[in-house]
């Protein structure tokens, strides 16, 4: 299928079905008038799809057939970048976790609600956003930041603010 997320080739090695029979199937039960939560439990439960492939499928039919632009989410758009650094996960998990550190990079304030050493922030941003942080250790000086922010108004939104996820990201790179 043009435009999918995934392959015909791969969405059927791991769903038994490709891009065209998964959208056939859904178009016969119903599926344009069912929301994001009841296509993906028909794939789960009556369909036996894997629960992470019966949410690819259900987002990618969705959007197919205008009932999601790309990036929206249940709560409002969202987006995602992430870096590599040539430093421990340890250090750029600290450059993010003391607040004297990160405002080398970051001026923004937020609120973390909760926090995973060297592994993952969930964070309130200044205007109530969501931002999710993930670290990664992709060798002994090596590690990588994965920043997903979410509940974004729309489409304009997501590029304003990947925009400025990639300068802070290139700010603390920078720094390390």
């Amino acid at each position: 299928m043009s435009g999918a997320r995934m392959s015909d080739a791969a969405v059927k090695a791991k769903t038994g079905k490709d891009w065209q029979q998964w959208f056939a199937i859904l178009d016969k039960a119903g599926a344009m008038k069912m929301n994001h939560k009841e296509i993906a439990e028909y794939m789960y439960d009556r369909r036996g799809v894997p629960g992470w492939w019966s949410q690819m499928v259900a987002v990618t039919y969705e959007q197919k057939h205008g009932l999601r632009k790309k990036h929206e989410r249940p709560d409002g758009y969202s987006v995602s970048v992430s870096k590599t650094v040539e430093v421990s996960l340890n250090t750029l998990y600290k450059y993010w976790s003391d607040e004297k550190l990160r405002k080398q990079w970051l001026k923004d304030k937020f609120t973390v609600r909760k926090a995973t050493a060297n592994k993952s922030m969930r964070i309130t941003w200044s205007d109530n956003t969501s931002i999710e942080a993930n670290f990664y250790s992709k060798g002994v000086s090596k590690s990588q930041v994965a920043v997903q922010h979410g509940q974004l108004a729309g489409l304009a939104q997501v590029e304003r603010t990947r925009t400025r996820w990639k300068t802070a990201l290139e700010r603390l790179s920078g720094l390390l």
